[in-house]
């Protein structure tokens, strides 16, 4: 029994602290290797022979401070063939006021109204039945899209038929605080990563819901966004790889964001993050009936070994802490849940490697970001214990969750002082 139950604690051990580091070698690779073959030479916007018509939609939900510098950026993108779609999602601020003085401003913006909250899915589907382009770019009503984005976006689709959508690169603007300088170096070392990695392997495990293009048809084959989806991104992605539409990442597709820069406000993201994920894991899981989704298979398996990893780094946790703490009496005795010195040690030297190749490859798009190495190195401090907290507060938000529950909008924390794109780059 004792030997069984070590064996147990060992295996848990290992994973804890090995499957981080297997993943790092697995994106740094896979970084390496997309940054090489699709994103080192092309420097502009390739030129094609017709530019196709663009519907930008942007939902908004109580948002009268910030769609004023939105709508701004939209109006300046250096394409063609665009309007702009504001859909006011039941704001019971001065939004829809802000939406009428736009449309009667610039002749390529247009309004929606919608009385009742129903959520940022309802708001783009919508948008969708109003929209005049056979393609589709989601943008948040806070985030400012650069001027070349679009053309980055249309040469995709023009010259791939079967692409049904691509995810942008979000930058992060607000970057005054501890939590907003490590987020600026966890969207490139980790988000960014991830997804050069994931679009080698085949299949993006989701479009980033601040800036995502779509094609018309391939939303209108998988019945559009499913408002019951706490993370409607992540849903749409699947449902379209599922019906075999390639999705792609664009890391030249700038848009830069504000992040949370509270505790609180971090907190409820990441909560949200969280349970999106596992509602999608839990909505999906037919994948494994299928053949043909094979592509799929890595990628929920991916996911949901990340979910085991925060369970069974939690499983120590408590362990040695009623071991240590309450004097609970086990077969084995447990050691502090710190990683072995070796293990440790390379670990914090591959997490450098990561954050350094990372923060190398991303420069060209962001020329001072070297200067916030020194604040993502905190991430694996930092961050980790805030998702592993989320995690084990959503899996059980997720798995009981009603079906058919409507996600509805709530503000989210857009950081604690006013900053201009111009000085975050």
């Amino acid at each position: 029994m004792k030997l069984t139950l070590l064996s147990v604690i060992q295996a848990l051990c290992d994973f804890v602290y090995l499957y981080p580091l297997l993943m790092s070698f697995v994106w740094m690779i896979g970084a390496i290797i997309f940054f090489l073959r699709l994103e080192r030479k092309m420097k502009t916007p390739p030129e094609i022979s017709e530019y196709p018509f663009f519907s930008v939609l942007v939902p908004c939900h109580n948002e009268q401070d910030q769609i004023g510098d939105t709508v701004d950026h939209l109006v300046e993108l250096d394409y063609p063939n665009y309007e702009i779609i504001l859909i006011d999602d039941g704001s019971i601020d001065e939004t829809p006021a802000r939406i009428h003085e736009f449309c009667q401003k610039h002749e390529r913006v247009r309004g929606v109204y919608i009385k009742q909250n129903g959520g940022k899915a309802s708001a783009l589907n919508a948008g969708c039945l109003v929209s005049r382009g056979d393609l589709i770019l989601s943008v948040d009503a806070d985030a400012l899209l650069d001027k070349n984005c679009l053309k980055w976006m249309a040469w995709h689709f023009h010259k791939f038929p079967r692409v049904g959508a691509i995810t942008g690169n979000p930058r992060v603007i607000n970057r005054t605080t501890l939590l907003g300088k490590i987020q600026t170096g966890e969207y490139s070392t980790i988000i960014g990563f991830i997804k050069r990695s994931q679009r080698i392997l085949g299949k993006v495990l989701t479009v980033s819901g601040v800036v995502a293009a779509f094609r018309k048809q391939a939303l209108a084959s998988v019945g559009f966004w499913d408002n019951d989806m706490v993370t409607e991104d992540i849903d749409i992605t699947w449902k379209l790889e599922k019906k075999f539409w390639d999705v792609r990442y664009e890391p030249r597709a700038i848009c830069w964001i504000f992040v949370p820069e509270t505790l609180r406000g971090l907190w409820r993201q990441r909560v949200r993050w969280a349970q999106g994920g596992v509602e999608v894991l839990k909505k999906h899981n037919d994948i494994w009936q299928d053949w043909r989704q094979r592509r799929l298979w890595p990628v929920y398996v991916e996911y949901a070994c990340s979910i085991l990893w925060v369970m069974a780094f939690w499983t120590l946790i408590i362990m040695w802490a009623e071991q240590t703490f309450l004097g609970v009496q086990m077969p084995v005795r447990l050691l502090p849940p710190i990683p072995p010195l070796w293990t440790g040690s390379i670990l914090a030297l591959v997490c450098l490697m990561q954050f350094s190749l990372s923060l190398l490859i991303d420069r060209q798009y962001d020329k001072r970001i070297f200067r916030y190495l020194f604040w993502v190195i905190w991430y694996p401090f930092v961050y980790w214990m805030i998702n592993a907290f989320a995690v084990v507060i959503a899996v059980p938000k997720a798995l009981l969750k009603k079906k058919g529950t409507k996600a509805v909008w709530v503000s989210p924390d857009r950081g604690l002082g006013k900053t201009t794109a111009a000085e975050a780059k």
